[in-house]
């Protein structure tokens, strides 16, 4: 049995299980849109880039329309991607600074908890992935890194654990701490 709960890798399931997943979603082209919509994946890239998309304040560009980052991601394992939607390319803003640390998952390798920083002139962003239903900004970070850009001022500041992921790897209060943690490493190392 191929398990992304086991933290077998979405690509390890494919190819193990490739022609049983691709009739099961009408060909290759369903099946990628299925499992673009589903993981969160942004131009074949796994799901960790998503603290990159919400950080950096990018522009998801599809054969329909254009989505702006805070847009994207909508909840676990689902973006706003239509079904016959196809992810085209994805616009990023270059900013002044920024940093991307992550406290990987042993198994995958997969961000357990991910923080992308970024300085865009006055304005800050803090994206977050892998604690939450969905990639989210850290707006008290945002706020608090806008008066003095460096680690410490964050030093305090807390993510609620009330909303954030709790399973068998790590608590929702172990996950907020880690985000906390996460952004001063980012910040230290934008």
């Amino acid at each position: 049995v191929a398990s992304m709960s086991t933290g077998m890798s979405p690509m390890t399931i494919l190819m193990q299980q490739g022609g049983q997943v691709t009739q099961a979603f009408g060909g290759l082209r369903g099946t990628l849109a299925a499992f673009g919509s589903a993981l969160g994946v942004v131009g074949g890239i796994a799901i960790g880039v998503a603290a990159a998309v919400v950080g950096l304040n990018a522009t998801v560009v599809t054969n329909k329309r254009k989505i702006a980052a805070d847009d994207f991601f909508v909840s676990l394992f689902e973006t706003a991607l239509e079904r016959d939607e196809i992810i085209t390319s994805v616009r990023f803003p270059i900013p002044e600074r920024a940093g991307y640390e992550k406290f990987r998952h042993p198994a995958s390798g997969y961000a357990v908890v991910g923080v992308m920083v970024a300085k865009f002139g006055d304005t800050i962003r803090v994206g977050v992935t892998g604690a939450a239903g969905s990639a989210f900004r850290a707006t008290d970070f945002e706020k608090a890194l806008a008066k003095s850009f460096s680690p410490e001022v964050l030093l305090g500041i807390a993510v609620s654990p009330d909303d954030l992921l709790s399973d068998i790897h790590c608590s929702n209060e172990y996950r907020a701490h880690l985000v906390n943690v996460m952004a001063r490493r980012a910040v230290a190392a934008a």
